[in-house]
């Protein structure tokens, strides 16, 4: 049986939330990979809206395994707030439900107060973080000094490994002129939350392994997008971990091999929330006008999202590193009502025409969008679940984007609703 992961391929909010939440009607098992709660998907099912941080979005299915993998960081307090939310709705969530990785980072409170003190310098530029901790907790796992999920059950290895955290910790804050942290109060807090984290607390690597021998099918979920990674995305303006599809493998302790299908979640424009390069982005009537249309606001944060037309470029790019088999088109009703549509097919920079966003920083922000006008479409789009619900220009628009981004469209998503979905190719095909 296949197993698929699940990407955004832009700078995140292209609907991987909805998406997964779809999908996971044909998976027995859906596990998340990378991110921490700086990520939001909304779900909405039979009109009642669901908002996810941390937990993968099939816990509001029932019958399925929910799994967080060891590729994110876990802020235990705020997982167990989330889940009191989700119960608060009608959402059952156990121990046979949900699983987290034994060897898990922990975001602690002071990974919080780091990010923060960070963004507030005005010396540096800033990132534009959710300043949730999540960078400095990522830095703690390579600098082999994190709290791990499996530490909350033994109070020496746990004293250890904050006494450990602290030494470096301490040190920065003496340098932000913060005051120390109080180590004991904090294994005091570790303590108290150890029993509501430990419930759920698995080895997920064996579990996934042997889901997959058993032939059950697993549904991979990334937070973010593709231009965001570490790697791969607009650096500095990125999170902390990996987003392509490759770290779904490392980030939950199965091999590449369990790997079938990569669906890349793609928006039928672009948006992007903080700071970095946005080649397409608007600041006229018609960046106003998709803002509004879409409702565009962070989950998270409430930001509001930078808008601007469909970036091929920057799409066949990423499905290229993520070896994309096949796109999911979301919100392409927000395009209704468009006289005019335009695609970024290329880039210019210094008198050079670029078919890709090249790395250096400056580079990226002097590349001017090249691009290729389209008609648009009057009549709605919106909950049109086969093509033949679609105007005969709505069906031109996507069949150009397949064209350029190299990438046929597998499914497309045409209002918030879960049913209203086309599907083109199964990605669970057998």
């Amino acid at each position: 049986m296949a197993n698929v992961v699940v990407v955004g391929a832009q700078w995140g909010d292209e609907g991987k939330g909805k998406i997964v939440d779809w999908l996971s009607e044909r998976a027995d098992v859906i596990a998340r990979f990378q991110g921490g709660h700086n990520a939001g998907h909304t779900l909405v099912i039979d009109g009642t809206v669901y908002k996810l941080h941390a937990l993968p979005s099939g816990v509001v299915r029932g019958g399925k395994l929910s799994v967080i993998g060891n590729g994110v960081v876990l802020d235990p307090w705020h997982l167990v707030k989330e889940i009191e939310g989700l119960r608060g709705q009608g959402v059952d969530i156990t121990p046979e439900t949900l699983m987290i990785a034994e060897n898990t980072p922990l975001i602690l409170p002071i990974h919080g107060e780091l990010d923060r003190a960070r963004e507030e310098q005005t010396s540096v530029a800033k990132i534009g973080t959710t300043g949730r901790g999540i960078g400095p907790a990522y830095e703690d796992k390579v600098g082999r000094r994190s709290v791990r999920v499996a530490d909350l059950a033994d109070r020496a290895t746990l004293e250890s490994r904050v006494d450990r955290a602290l030494v470096h910790h301490n040190a920065l804050r003496r340098g932000l002129g913060q005051d120390e942290v109080d180590r004991d109060a904090l294994i005091a807090q570790l303590t108290d939350i150890a029993p509501e984290i430990l419930q759920y607390a698995a080895p997920v690597w064996k579990v996934l392994n042997e889901k997959r021998q058993a032939g059950k099918r697993i549904l991979f979920e990334g937070a973010q997008g593709a231009l965001l990674d570490v790697d791969f995305g607009t650096y500095p303006f990125v999170t902390s971990s990996n987003v392509i599809a490759g770290q779904a493998a490392t980030g939950t302790g199965v091999g590449p091999g369990a790997i079938d299908f990569v669906l890349g979640i793609v928006k039928a424009y672009t948006t992007r929330v903080g700071e970095g390069p946005f080649p397409t982005e608007l600041h006229d009537a018609d960046g106003q006008r998709l803002g509004e249309q879409g409702h565009e606001f962070g989950t998270t944060t409430g930001r509001k999202r930078r808008c601007g037309w469909f970036d091929a470029v920057l799409v066949r790019q990423t499905c290229a590193t993520s070896g994309v088999s096949g796109i999911s088109l979301t919100k392409l009703d927000v395009l209704d009502g468009f006289e005019t549509l335009k695609i970024c097919t290329g880039y210019e920079l210094d008198g050079r025409t670029l078919d890709y966003l090249p790395t250096a920083a400056d580079q990226q922000a002097r590349c001017k969008p090249l691009y290729e006008e389209m008609e648009g479409w009057s009549e709605s789009t919106k909950g049109a679940r086969s093509w033949a619900d679609l105007p005969a220009q709505a069906v031109k628009y996507v069949r150009r984007i397949e064209e350029l981004i190299d990438c046929p469209v597998a499914l497309l998503s045409t209002s918030p609703e879960r049913e209203d979905t086309i599907l083109v190719t199964d990605p669970f095909r057998d």
